[in-house]
């Protein structure tokens, strides 16, 4: 993915990792990956991508658990 450093790089991810999560990338009741591993495929610091996660939480579409990390939630999806 190319990001435009014009623009907030957490978005951009929030944007892509919502499109995965909508296509069926990531599963409902699926363990999201880990943020590191998101940072390293991003190229991009770890804090980005925890403004990424967060964001994604705060729609309901993840919901993390201390210790164990973040799962992707069962979100209706629009009908088409």
């Amino acid at each position: 993915m190319d990001l435009d450093r014009g623009k907030p790089v957490w978005t951009q991810i929030a944007d892509e990792l919502r499109r995965r999560i909508d296509a069926g990338t990531y599963v409902a009741g699926a363990r999201f990956p880990a943020v590191v591993d998101l940072a390293a495929e991003f190229d991009v610091a770890a804090s980005t991508i925890q403004k990424a996660v967060a964001a994604l939480r705060a729609e309901g579409r993840l919901r993390t658990v201390l210790g164990q990390g973040s799962f992707v939630e069962d979100v209706p999806r629009p009908e088409e």
